[in-house]
């Protein structure tokens, strides 16, 4: 990034600018959709300066996808908490906010699983694993809320529909996915709440 002659440079600045600018541009275009000459040249940053903060362009997409993961993870509690109490409630605003994202001119699918969908590395594939695991986290944590009797087993259909919905959306071209594995998500916490054999 270009710094103002007589400013400071700050390098954990420099980096998440850096990390902000390269997000869309990765997620648009695919991890490997871009090299890293063009990356330096829309990021306006030299091949230097990439190297000295990431090492190289697979730092970069580390960074990228951690920084990504932390704003998703961020933005569905957030939804989870302004749902109230109510765990059915809560499962729904999940849907809700995924279908609000479904509708984005942007949408590409979620970025965690097509970096490990082109990217067979053990580093990407942590990640993603990270990722959904955090994801299951929150579903088992509602399921729990609900009195479901298998919160864990029930937190992974959960996870389930949330990645079939976000694939579904992004590949077959069906935003109301979301509405739909909504439906599906709550009869699951109905069902388990009121037949425990169910699970």
């Amino acid at each position: 990034m270009p710094v103002p002659k007589g400013s400071t440079i700050d390098p954990s600045r420099t980096r998440a600018a850096i990390v902000e600018a390269a997000t869309p541009l990765l997620y648009e275009r695919g991890l490997d959709g871009v090299g890293v000459a063009e990356l330096c040249a829309r990021l306006g940053v030299s091949k230097e300066t990439l190297y000295r903060h990431f090492g190289a362009k697979d730092g970069l997409v580390q960074a990228v996808l951690e920084a990504r993961s932390e704003r998703v993870h961020a933005w569905m509690a957030a939804a989870v908490e302004a749902a109230g109490d109510d765990p059915a409630g809560q499962l729904g605003a999940v849907f809700d906010a995924l279908g609000r994202w479904y509708r984005e001119s942007a949408f590409r699918g979620c970025a965690m699983v097509n970096a490990a969908a082109q990217h067979h590395d053990e580093a990407v594939r942590a990640l993603t694993a990270r990722h959904l695991d955090r994801y299951l986290d929150l579903l088992t944590g509602i399921a729990a809320r609900a009195g479901a009797p298998h919160p864990d087993t029930l937190g992974r259909q959960l996870l389930m529909l949330v990645e079939g919905a976000t694939v579904v959306a992004a590949h077959h071209g069906a935003p109301e996915a979301a509405a739909q594995a909504r439906d599906a998500a709550l009869i699951l916490l109905a069902a388990a709440c009121h037949s425990p054999s169910a699970l």
